[in-house]
C-alpha cells in the first residue's frame, strides 16, 4: 500500500478507495475484450471478481467480529487471485490489443496487501 506523500500518488492510500478505483478501470478492460463467445466468459468472470475484491473490503470494515473481518478480507484475496488468472488470460489472448500488465502489477500488491492484513488478523 502507498503511503500519504510516496513517489506513486496515482494509488489511493484508503484500501476501499483503491479496491474500488481498480474495480472502476478493470471494468473499462472487460469492455475492451472481443465479444464472442469466449470473450464474453472472460468478460463476465473478471468483471465477477474484480468487483467481488472491493464489496469484500466494505464488508469486512463493516464486519462485527474479527473473525468475520478476516473471512471477508481472506473472500476478497481469493477473488483477487481469481482476478489474476483472468488478466493473465486476456494478456495472453488479447494482449496485443489490451494493455493488462499494469493492472497485473496492482492486483499483484492488492494480493499482497490482503494477505499482510489477514495475517495480522491470524
Amino acid at each position: 500500500m502507498t503511503t500519504p506523500g510516496s513517489s506513486d500518488s496515482k494509488k489511493p492510500y484508503d484500501l476501499r478507495e483503491r479496491t474500488l478505483e481498480f474495480a472502476n478501470v478493470l471494468l473499462d478492460v472487460t469492455a475492451a475484450i472481443p465479444s464472442t463467445p469466449e470473450g464474453n466468459v472472460v468478460r463476465s468472470q473478471m468483471a465477477d471478481s474484480c468487483t467481488s475484491i472491493g464489496a469484500n473490503v466494505e464488508e469486512a470494515d463493516l464486519a462485527l467480529t474479527r473473525a468475520e473481518k478476516r473471512k471477508h478480507f481472506g473472500i476478497a484475496r481469493r477473488e483477487a487471485g481469481e482476478t489474476r488468472f483472468w488478466l493473465k488470460l486476456t494478456k495472453r489472448k488479447w494482449g496485443d490489443r489490451i494493455e493488462v500488465e499494469s493492472h497485473l502489477n496492482e492486483v499483484f500488491e492488492l494480493i499482497k496487501i490482503l494477505s499482510a492484513i489477514i495475517d495480522k488478523l491470524s
